[in-house]
């Protein structure tokens, strides 16, 4: 595993605020705030021994405002893209004897403000959109009209999944809660059913007892609005066995401090408390993004699968404002730790389709690419997405639970499909956008993968090799899971 910051004018200097790897191609795509979409092309540094490098494809242009998120669909036949304003389009591609390209292929226009995440349905056919009308939008991408719109949230949607069992989806907001919406469908006359998402479960607090008192306190789940970051990006395993939750603020004790965390809710057990919890980052966790190859358990008996009970491993990835944690479900430990890669907040983190590169951006106008060698993950396998697990009654994919934590479950009304009302503004709102020059701030370093900063003030990544972590420094706390009970 080698990788750093690919010193290189990404969007002009200006802050990069999402990224994704084209499904079939892995083609990377980057956006920002210059409005511009680029697609880059990963040079594998392997043979060389070196870091991995990247060659400008092309752009698409078309935004007239900062770019906040792009995704491509399952099969890699559209991108959508979504920015500041509103503004939700579309891209389709043409392929040709010599080449690709991307063109507008529809324009999504509901929201009235920016859009800040977007996940694709497994078939193409839907996607849906969160933003800072306090709203989430599930698009009809064929017929490019509004399909249905959950306006439960009083603040920001920052973060949007789409469930691939197309059972569920799932809003994280500013409000401090986690909407899981579950697909109950309406009599359609001639098409048959009509996919309908109503609120199943709100989550938002946890019980805590009040030192040796029986009475217990509420406290919440996660961050408030003063989370310096627009991007709460949660995201499904890919079997859909488990839930990511990000921005996570945990409580030991009502008097104890804050510690930073990610929950994981099981498929299972969506109604009431997570599974796990993955504590101990320093900074607060804004992405987290699942690798889409599943590969061979490794039979490590040391570790006894971990928390998680699967039949293969799973490998994911965890974005706080200055690092980067690489987990697997068959560890308790981290499989590797990135940090001091950046000089402002990490923005961004995606996989690529063969799982042998990891990008991140950053608010301060760089990428960082880490490039993993053959088989380092584990072996590839392949696995049945829809058959063999349906809410998990055929595979028991469970998750070993103690008695730490409980979370509130909040009765949801129907949910509404009117258009907010416009003049209503909720809440305050959050720090604009920095960009790298206003947020110059040096993040850790870590044993495992650093920068040195030069005399001229520009950051040189250190070809260095990230092994696992082992951290010799006194003032680190190891990240250690913590499983929770029913």
């Amino acid at each position: 595993m080698k990788g750093g910051t690919i010193q290189i004018s990404w969007h002009d200097g200006k802050p990069v605020l999402t990224l994704d790897f084209h499904p079939v191609s892995g083609l990377l795509a980057t956006a920002g705030a210059d409005y511009d979409i680029k697609l880059w092309l990963i040079n594998s540094g392997q043979a060389e021994k070196k870091l991995p490098s990247v060659s400008y494809q092309s752009s698409l242009t078309y935004h007239g405002c900062a770019v906040n998120t792009i995704r491509f669909s399952p099969s890699g036949e559209l991108l959508a893209s979504g920015a500041d304003g509103g503004e939700l389009i579309i891209w389709k591609l043409h392929p040709s004897e010599t080449n690709q390209s991307w063109k507008v292929h529809k324009s999504l226009s509901f929201h009235r403000k920016d859009v800040l995440d977007l996940q694709w349905s497994p078939d193409d056919a839907f996607l849906i959109s969160g933003s800072v009308d306090n709203s989430c939008i599930i698009w009809d991408v064929n017929k490019g009209s509004v399909h249905q719109i959950l306006d439960a949230h009083c603040h920001y949607v920052q973060g949007v999944a789409w469930d691939p069992l197309s059972k569920y989806v799932a809003s994280l907001s500013s409000d401090r809660t986690c909407r899981i919406y579950v697909n109950k469908p309406q009599a359609k006359s001639k098409s048959g059913e009509k996919m309908n998402y109503v609120c199943q479960h709100v989550i938002t607090k946890t019980d805590q007892q009040r030192g040796d008192d029986t009475k217990t306190v509420k406290t919440h789940l996660f961050h408030d609005e003063t989370l310096p970051s627009f991007f709460r990006r949660l995201s499904w395993s890919p079997d859909g066995s488990f839930l990511l939750i990000p921005s996570g603020s945990f409580k030991l004790s009502p008097t104890s401090e804050a510690v930073n965390a990610t929950y994981v809710f099981s498929r299972k057990d969506l109604s009431s408390r997570p599974a796990l919890q993955l504590p101990g980052a320093n900074k607060p966790v804004v992405v987290v993004r699942f690798c889409p190859v599943v590969f061979k358990l490794r039979g490590s008996s040391s570790e006894e699968g971990g928390f998680f009970k699967l039949p293969y491993r799973i490998v994911f990835a965890i974005a706080t404002l200055n690092s980067v944690y690489i987990y697997d479900t068959e560890c308790v430990a981290p499989v590797a730790v990135l940090a001091g890669l950046h000089y402002a907040a990490i923005t961004d983190i995606t996989w690529s389709p063969t799982a042998s590169y990891l990008a991140l951006s950053s608010q301060d106008g760089y990428c960082t690419l880490v490039e993993f060698e053959d088989n380092e993950l584990g072996e590839p396998v392949s696995i049945s997405v829809g058959k063999k697990l349906v809410d998990g009654e055929e595979k028991k994919h469970v998750l070993e639970k103690t008695d730490e934590l409980m979370t509130e479950t909040v009765p949801d009304e129907r949910s509404k499909q009117a258009e907010p009302n416009q003049d209503e503004e909720k809440q305050k709102p959050l720090q604009s956008k920095a960009t790298g020059e206003e947020k110059k701030q040096i993040m850790q370093t870590s044993d495992e993968l650093m920068t040195e900063t030069k005399p001229n003030g520009e950051k040189q990544p250190l070809q260095s090799k990230v092994n696992t972590p082992v951290s010799s420094k006194p003032a680190r706390r190891r990240i250690t899971p913590m499983a929770i009970d029913p």
